[in-house]
């Protein structure tokens, strides 16, 4: 379980997982982020999850290789 949560602002627009993984410095490409959550490596609010192209919300937190990120606005 990660320590630390850094909080990531969006902004007002949506934002994909796997987006997300690259804009919270969690992985550096798109094709790291997408190999990572296709392996099970990434979870979000606690719970694995395999869709790179999920939408994530206003306080949902991503965890990868014990750092974590929540969405902000």
């Amino acid at each position: 379980m990660a320590s630390h949560t850094d909080d990531v602002s969006i902004g007002d627009r949506g934002i994909r997982l796997g987006q997300f993984l690259q804009l919270a410095g969690l992985l550096d490409t798109g094709g790291n982020a997408k190999e990572a959550i296709v392996s099970g490596e990434v979870s979000v609010n606690g719970e694995v999850d395999l869709r790179r192209g999920r939408q994530l919300q206003i306080g949902d937190v991503v965890t990868f290789a014990g750092r974590s990120a929540r969405v902000a606005a």
